[in-house]
């Protein structure tokens, strides 16, 4: 959308508004942080699309809600859903900025690419040619994950209107059409089976140059912790809005000032790496992404607000999270379950279910049998059960950050647990990922639970 496209006021559904803009922002944070780490104009030029489509939710929304408030008592319960919308844009706000880092050439090293850490899945934009074999069949049909362990993670349709529709986390039933920009996330070897088989032509991965800064690696282990936080932390305050969980909303607080630290010595090693380069202001790029990460560390916060500051949350906000594409489940473990007992990596979670467990609350011994409720559960000293989650040796960043799942006291939160953290029965286990894989992690849990898979 250009800024002076006229944008009316149009009976929408505040949920479905509301939902769209926690897909798109989540999208935005992935897509952004990846058009940085890989170099990649292309997956920029989607982000600022995103962005724009962005800018009309966020108005929309606004509309809608003032539309709804018609007594004082009205004002107080929508207040925090207008602060979402601010904070959702923010976010959006953020992640064009860190794209024109690619596309406007503020300034960044050139062998990027190939001081990524292995472990580092890739993110690839591709257009469905008129002959692809993927043409007309669902992801189902295709069985594109299962055969590569390649996830289309979303799709741009363009529409006869001239405008695009973006379809953020297709499931099994979404159908591929000639002309659909896809973007998928997976390692190089996939990725190339992939591309090829979706454009026609072969998937050739842009020459990395060899690294002009000493201690590269580090820098971009720190920027793959910085989108790990950043979506870390938006993931969160969602939850905690979702479940009204004041426990959850002051982890929000820790991770915002554990990224206000990074920030800080991510500028204070760009500056010194400056004098050691022959063009400093090739390195101006690295202080704009991290200015970028505090902003979205803040919006994470501004969601969790209303939590924090005791209001009740409107049921809007709370069915938008449920009916969004990626949903976020609260289980409780249950004694005798297959969780119970068990490490993360035990029972290979993340690769059974699809499911991504983002914090782990401890049963608290002094609630008996209330210890299975996640509401009220006071955040406790966790920097020491934070991951960073695939950032290789990014622990010289963050204070704390390294292993999972030690020893934590009853009631505490665990935030980004990784393969060894233990759970125990009563332990309330917030995750994140699809319907289908919520009911597999339910089972899992011993607590069988439908969500309304379609």
């Amino acid at each position: 959308m250009h800024r002076d496209e006229p944008v009316g006021y149009e009976p929408v559904s505040v949920k479905a508004v509301l939902a769209e803009m926690k897909d798109t922002a989540e999208l935005l944070i992935d897509l952004s942080y990846s058009a940085v780490l890989h170099g990649s104009p292309d997956l920029a030029r989607e982000v600022l699309a995103l962005e724009a489509r962005m800018d009309v939710l966020q108005l929309q929304a606004r509309m809608s809600v003032m539309m709804a408030a018609r007594s004082p008592e009205d004002v107080e319960e929508l207040a925090p859903v207008l602060g979402m919308i601010g904070a959702a844009e923010k976010v959006s706000d953020a992640a064009g900025d860190i794209a024109k880092i690619v596309l406007e050439e503020v300034g960044l090293p050139d062998a990027m690419r190939a001081a990524l850490p292995e472990a580092v899945e890739k993110l690839v934009r591709v257009l469905v040619a008129n002959d692809s074999p993927y043409r007309d069949r669902t992801l189902a049909d295709n069985n594109i994950e299962t055969e590569t362990g390649v996830r289309v993670i979303a799709v741009r349709r363009d529409q006869a209107t001239g405008k695009a529709r973006w379809i953020t986390n297709p499931d099994r039933e979404t159908e591929l059409q000639a002309g659909d920009t896809l973007i998928l996330r997976g390692f190089e070897e996939g990725l190339r089976e992939v591309y090829e088989a979706a454009a026609g032509e072969p998937y050739e991965a842009p020459a990395a140059p060899d690294p002009a800064v000493e201690d590269l690696e580090r820098a971009v282990d720190a920027i793959v912790l910085m989108k790990n936080m950043s979506e870390l932390a938006v993931d969160l305050a969602y939850g905690a809005v979702l479940f009204d969980s004041r426990g959850v909303a002051e982890e929000v607080i820790e991770l915002e000032a554990e990224v206000d630290a990074l920030k800080s010595r991510f500028e204070a090693w760009t500056l010194r790496a400056a004098a050691r380069v022959d063009d400093p202001v090739s390195l101006r790029g690295l202080v704009h992404l991290a200015s970028a990460t505090e902003v979205i560390s803040d919006a994470a916060v501004e969601i969790s607000e209303g939590v924090l500051r005791g209001l009740d949350t409107h049921p809007v906000v709370a069915e938008a999270v449920e009916e969004s594409d990626e949903v976020i489940v609260r289980l409780a473990v249950a004694d005798g379950s297959e969780l119970a007992g068990a490490t993360l990596g035990d029972r290979a979670v993340k690769t059974e279910t699809g499911m991504r467990v983002i914090a782990v609350r401890r049963r608290d011994e002094a609630d008996g049998d209330e210890g299975a409720e996640a509401g009220d559960g006071k955040a406790g000293a966790t920097s020491a059960g934070r991951s960073a989650a695939g950032a290789g040796g990014a622990g010289d960043w963050v204070g704390g950050v390294g292993g999972t799942g030690g020893a934590t006291e009853d009631g505490e939160w665990v935030v980004s647990p990784g393969a060894t953290t233990r759970l125990g029965a009563g332990d309330v286990v917030v995750a994140k990922g699809t319907r289908a894989g919520a009911e597999r992690l339910s089972a899992l849990a011993g607590v069988p639970e439908e969500f309304d898979v379609d």
